[in-house]
């Protein structure tokens, strides 16, 4: 059987740039097995599979070791696909997770995409000594999320600066971790590990907004901002703050069409 594949930089308008993820838009379901091996093989932070269900996308997501929650940027990839090659005519694409629920990419004329997301519920903790160590740098303060923990520092050099232990990191009972401050030129920046998920730094973490948006808005007191994550490939992102819901927006490139034999 072949497969279409497609990898797109998402969270840039450069190629090289933002994050790169596989898309493969299904006839039908494969096993989760076979979905585990080919992103396995892509060996892309992440890959995403799709299925039109009467115009409704199911959509699932996998790094080279996990099946996860939610990703965003391959989310974003994922409608840039369907956007080009499949659904021309149409400004908004309606997603559907077993596990996150509704997702919705709208399509402005600037070549802007922008998630709609569930807004995540962040908890203040004490700090961690085990997860202090494993990042190298005591933060401000230290939250929790649905999947990740979140360390707020005070300055964008600390974040530029951070080498983290990941072998440390993998043994954290989370998904990742989300290291975050004021920017020079943006609102926040951010940084974001996940070595337990076989991602030792993601280049740009749509998911993280979902926990960064909500906190930025109330420090910042503001609804709309600006976002950098500092990965050696960067991304560049809008987020805005709806209460339940968070939207995040961002460019992407297309750099690969192609075939998998499976």
């Amino acid at each position: 059987m072949r497969q279409k594949i497609y990898q797109i930089d998402a969270f840039t308008s450069q190629p090289f740039g933002g994050n790169p993820a596989a898309v493969c838009i299904l006839d039908s379901w494969l096993s989760p097995e076979l979905m585990q091996k080919i992103a396995q093989e892509n060996n892309l932070a992440e890959t995403a599979f799709a299925v039109n269900k009467d115009g409704l996308y199911e959509i699932r997501w996998f790094t080279p070791e996990v099946e996860v929650d939610l990703c965003g940027h391959a989310t974003l990839a994922t409608a840039f696909v369907l956007f080009h090659f499949y659904e021309l005519e149409k400004d908004t694409i309606q997603f559907y997770s077993n596990r996150s629920g509704d997702l919705t990419v709208n399509k402005a004329d600037n070549g802007w995409l922008t998630l709609d997301f569930p807004a995540d519920n962040l908890v203040a903790i004490q700090n961690i000594d085990a997860l202090d160590t494993a990042v190298g740098q005591s933060p401000i303060k230290t939250l929790k999320g649905k999947t990740d923990y979140m360390m707020v520092y005070g300055s964008q050099k600390e974040i530029e600066n951070i080498e983290p232990n990941h072998h440390l990191l993998a043994q954290l009972d989370v998904r990742g971790v989300i290291v975050t401050a004021p920017g020079d030129d943006v609102d926040f920046v951010s940084r974001f590990f996940a070595p337990a998920c076989g991602v030792p730094e993601d280049p740009v973490t749509g998911s993280a907004h979902t926990s960064l948006t909500p906190y930025w808005s109330e420090v910042l007191d503001k609804a709309k901002m600006t976002a950098k994550q500092l990965s050696k490939r960067e991304g560049d992102l809008v987020c805005e703050y709806l209460g339940e819901r968070v939207k995040i927006s961002g460019k992407a490139v297309p750099y690969l069409t192609g075939e998998i034999d499976i």
